[in-house]
């Protein structure tokens, strides 16, 4: 079973498999009393004045402590993160490591004027509005209540984090980070005039591009609580 477990682990892509990782040890470490969150949220007077680096990366790290909320975030986090990284970033790492440089700069910008803390969810919201974009035609089930087209995802998890009494903030800063990504990468290339302004850094590419395992096996489509429909209208 052990060997088994490790098998499927390594497995998943790499860039989801560390991110998902790094989410999952760290909510472990706080949970543990080894770290706490006072040392992990988004704070610019300390990142800037006393050099806490290390602060702009794990503010994306820590979805709060154990329950629905973390685990709702690191089933959403590893869905949509590997569907993006073996659909359509599949063969081109360095660009999904560009793309979370692109997202993570941004929104630790917007992190200077907003009273977020933890930009996590925001990043996840990111993910998720990327890909919904990029499968515009398939159908989503939204635990049996809603039926509705992907690009209409982001919203309705932004409607249900209102429900629950949530800040929207954000969710918006997560659609508003992916609509960025999105319209710089897949729309304005293709305009009269426009041209790709987002170029991957040819290190990223030595780092990150290599030959595709012959062995790999991408994710299902499928899920329990949220199912894509296949049927395009």
């Amino acid at each position: 079973m052990a060997h088994s477990f490790t098998q499927e682990y390594f497995q998943i892509p790499v860039v989801t498999r560390a991110y998902t990782t790094a989410c999952v040890l760290t909510t472990a470490a706080v949970q543990l009393e080894v770290i706490t969150p006072f040392q992990l949220y988004f704070n610019p007077d300390l990142i800037i004045r006393r050099y806490q680096i290390w602060r702009v990366i794990t503010s994306f790290l820590f979805f709060g402590s154990l329950g629905f909320s973390f685990v709702f975030n690191i089933i959403f986090l590893y869905r949509y993160c590997r569907m993006l990284e073996e659909g359509s970033f599949r063969g081109r790492t360095a660009d999904f490591v560009f793309m979370f440089l692109f997202g993570g700069i941004v929104m630790s910008l917007f992190g200077l004027f907003t009273n977020i803390f933890f930009l996590g969810q925001a990043f996840i919201i990111m993910l998720v509005y990327v890909w919904s974009r990029r499968h515009p035609l398939i159908r989503m089930n939204f635990f049996g209540l809603l039926s509705f087209q992907a690009p209409f995802l982001p919203w309705v998890l932004m409607g249900f984090s209102l429900l629950l009494g949530n800040s929207i903030v954000v969710d918006l800063l997560g659609i508003s980070v992916g609509h960025m990504y999105y319209f710089l990468e897949d729309v304005f290339p293709n305009l009269p005039g426009g041209r790709k302004l987002l170029m991957t850094p040819e290190l990223l590419r030595m780092m990150f591009d290599q030959p595709e395992d012959p062995d790999y096996r991408p994710l299902p489509q499928q899920d329990e609580d949220l199912q894509d429909d296949e049927q395009q209208n």
